[in-house]
């Protein structure tokens, strides 16, 4: 059983399965996976992000059920083993339903070897914004349909197609993620005030 030594060493190279046994070893630790296999440490978030983290999660999950779409909605404790061998923790995530099911249970059950239909990211204080583009260019190259980047403090969104380049948008009242996923739209007032 793996270990998480107390500092780690920038030379350490872990496989995804190797990083599971880490993971299930080290519950309490909050971790990704760089797709070279170099481990990516992450501090628990402040009140303030927890809570928009919250209401992101209720809001598209809300707005999911309203609009009857097949999907699923994951939140940020969720490790997704992605194409390039990284494994991420989106601080939420959609996947149609059609492309879960097609996954086995013990798929289901570990990191879900797949990149969700929407990714968002949620810039936290501990956050650097140049670190979030890159994670979110890397949801987009291993083939996330559309991403949102969200800024609270410049009430700003970063809209990620499935090829391109973002788009930004600022004080937008509603957010939709047509046509990725017909219907799903949130409320961005409601997520800036959490």
């Amino acid at each position: 059983m793996l270990t998480l030594p107390r500092q780690l060493s920038g030379a350490l190279r872990l496989t995804p399965v190797q990083f599971a046994e880490l993971c299930e070893a080290n519950p309490d630790a909050v971790l990704e996976l760089e797709p070279d296999g170099r481990l990516v440490t992450m501090t628990p978030t402040g009140g303030t992000t927890g809570a928009r983290n919250s209401t992101l999660v209720s809001l598209l999950w809300l707005a999911a059920r309203q609009a009857q779409l097949p999907v699923k909605v994951f939140d940020s404790s969720t490790g997704f083993l992605l194409p390039d061998g990284s494994v991420r923790s989106p601080d939420a995530a959609v996947v149609c339903l059609d492309r879960w099911n097609k996954l086995s249970e013990p798929e289901q059950r570990a990191f879900p070897p797949l990149c969700p239909d929407l990714v968002v990211e949620l810039l936290s204080d501990s956050d650097h914004l140049p670190d979030l583009q890159r994670k979110m260019a890397a949801y987009q190259a291993n083939g996330a349909s559309l991403g949102w980047l969200l800024i609270p403090d410049s009430r700003t969104v970063e809209v990620w197609p499935a090829r391109g380049e973002p788009r930004r948008l600022v004080n937008s009242a509603s957010l939709s993620a047509e046509p990725v996923l017909a219907g799903l739209a949130i409320n961005l007032a409601e997520l800036w005030a959490a």
